[in-house]
């Protein structure tokens, strides 16, 4: 890692060699501060790349496996209402603190987070397709609110965000727009 024109840049890591195009594409990611769209096919390395860029920053990370279920909300938080309704039919507990009962994502815990983190958001391209487009207000203005408690939650630090894609469908194009794109390759003979 090397720091230059005020941001820490990426010069990959002992167990994973980069391409100098890659690496440039982090660190041009890093420098706009905008999400770096990783796609290719499986096996590429792209979600091991992101270990790798915290790894090389000094940075925690935090990992969001997408699945066809997963909502945009899911990873701001989630209020657990079952949990609530339990505790005030059974439980002895006080359940006028909603608080208690708001779990922060993944997305919502590096917004919260006191230092800067590195946030995989992997494989987007398996939710639905309006799963990109939920997420472009957080990702741009990086705070959103937790509807039950009226609190907002603003990012002190942003994060780095890194995103994959196995390319199993296109990507709406607004999503795009925001992203630096970069598309990983199987190695080549010379990066073996």
């Amino acid at each position: 890692m090397s720091k230059a024109n005020g941001f820490k840049r990426f010069q990959g890591t002992p167990g994973y060699i980069a391409s100098g195009p890659l690496v440039d594409a982090v660190n041009c990611a890093i420098a706009l501060e905008r999400p770096l769209l990783l796609k290719g096919e499986p096996g590429t390395g792209k979600t091991v790349l992101a270990k790798h860029v915290a790894d090389g920053l000094g940075m925690p990370m935090l990992s969001w496996h997408i699945k066809s279920t997963t909502k945009a909300a899911d990873g701001l938080y989630v209020y657990d209402t079952v949990q609530r309704l339990n505790d005030s039919r059974f439980g002895s507990g006080d359940v006028s603190d909603i608080r208690r009962y708001i779990k922060l994502g993944p997305l919502g815990q590096t917004f919260a987070a006191k230092e800067r983190h590195v946030l995989l958001i992997d494989e987007i391209d398996k939710a639905d397709l309006e799963f990109p487009n939920d997420l472009l207000r957080e990702l741009d203005e990086m705070r959103f609110s937790i509807t039950e408690t009226s609190e907002e939650v603003s990012a002190q630090h942003r994060p780095v965000v890194m995103i994959t894609s196995n390319n199993e469908k296109e990507l709406p194009d607004a999503f795009l727009r925001r992203c630096i794109f970069y598309y990983i390759e199987f190695p080549d003979v010379p990066l073996m």
